[in-house]
């Protein structure tokens, strides 16, 4: 009778060198780290970031890089050696210029069809729309609460109205493009100009992005301006982060929807160009599309999640979707973007330090 073979140790360290090339004992396997680039608003679960980096060995280093604009620019200024092997939220007042930089690689994600259709901007995929949302006026609803509402997008250049709005410069922040490109949508490329030299005269303040005119000149926040652009979902995020006790029923700011004066905001996720860890980013991008993630993204970056069956909190009641949103279509955006920012630089910006030259002398 023979005894029964035993596999000598080589025989077994060449068993295990191939499971671990399969995938198997991650924990063994050497770590992925995945660099994802993203804007400063960027929040997720860090209980999810875990849970992913634990199921799939890879391990995410998120880099900052400013507003989205600013991000942006670093991407495309790092073409040929990226700093990141992902990056996300750049919008579709940018997509255009993302496209045309050629930093992004195609990539058809599996979960495409639980999306929304209309937030597929890109047929070439090579941005992979994550969330959606508006941006809109918001006003302080103690400070009108015995005083009129502007009823017309016009009216905000109204005398009664002067010194109550604040702006983000289009130049330096996206909620700022963003709003430009909703007053050329509603006054056209005939109009929008008048308009921007009206809010001018009327005292409008400008600051570089949305954190200073939200968190320093709205009236909320201590300071002296109760209309400020902001986001549809910001009075939802004025309740739930409410610390009053008890905590109040609906929250002390609200949107103030003249008819087109909110826009259309889409995030994508893209490939960089160059990464050497492609099926790292997909699974990556696969996983910020997922159920899981797509019902966590209203209440960390408020924003309304991309796959259409997503479960919306409670507090997006107060979170509402204006009916006359304005809409400019990629290509409109691509070809008239710069000039738009140009000119409204020299009505607004311009107009202003000549007004306070005036002023003084």
């Amino acid at each position: 009778m023979h005894k029964p073979r035993t596999i000598g140790w080589l025989a077994w360290l060449g068993v295990l060198f191939a499971l671990l090339a399969m995938g198997f004992f991650p924990a063994l396997a050497q770590q992925t780290t995945l660099t994802v680039l993203t804007h400063n608003s960027f929040s997720l679960d860090k209980n999810l970031i875990a849970s992913f980096e634990r199921e799939s060995g890879i391990k995410l280093r998120f880099l900052k890089g400013g507003d989205a604009g600013e991000m942006l620019n670093k991407a495309i200024l790092s073409k040929g050696a990226p700093i990141a092997d992902v990056i996300y939220g750049f919008d579709n007042t940018l997509l255009s210029r993302a496209l045309q930089a050629d930093i992004l690689q195609p990539y058809r994600s599996p979960e495409l069809s639980y999306l929304r259709p209309e937030l597929l901007l890109d047929q070439t995929f090579r941005a992979t729309p994550v969330d959606f949302g508006y941006v809109a006026l918001n006003y302080d609803r103690d400070y009108f609460k015995d005083r009129p509402l502007p009823q017309r997008f016009a009216d905000l250049a109204s005398p009664e109205f002067a010194g109550l709005l604040v702006v983000q410069n289009p130049a330096t922040s996206s909620p700022g493009l963003a709003f430009l490109l909703a007053t050329v949508a509603a006054f056209g490329e005939e109009g929008y100009l008048d308009f921007w030299e009206g809010l001018r005269k009327n005292g409008v303040r400008v600051v570089s992005g949305w954190s200073e005119a939200y968190y320093t000149h709205f009236t909320r926040a201590g300071g002296d301006r109760p209309l400020v652009v902001s986001y549809s979902t910001s009075p939802a995020a004025e309740l739930y982060y409410s610390e009053a006790k008890p905590k109040p029923s609906e929250p002390p700011t609200a949107n103030l929807f003249l008819p087109r004066s909110s826009f259309f905001q889409v995030e994508y996720v893209g490939i960089l160009r160059g990464t050497r860890n492609l099926r790292a980013a997909q699974r990556f991008v696969d996983w910020l599309l997922s159920r899981p993630v797509q019902e966590n993204i209203p209440t960390q970056m408020w924003v309304y999640p991309a796959r259409r069956e997503a479960r919306l909190p409670e507090v997006f009641r107060f979170a509402q979707v204006p009916l006359e949103p304005a809409r400019l279509t990629p290509q409109q955006i691509t070809n008239n973007r710069e000039r738009w920012i140009r000119e409204w630089t020299q009505v607004v910006v311009q107009g202003q330090a000549a007004e306070a030259v005036r002023a003084r002398r």
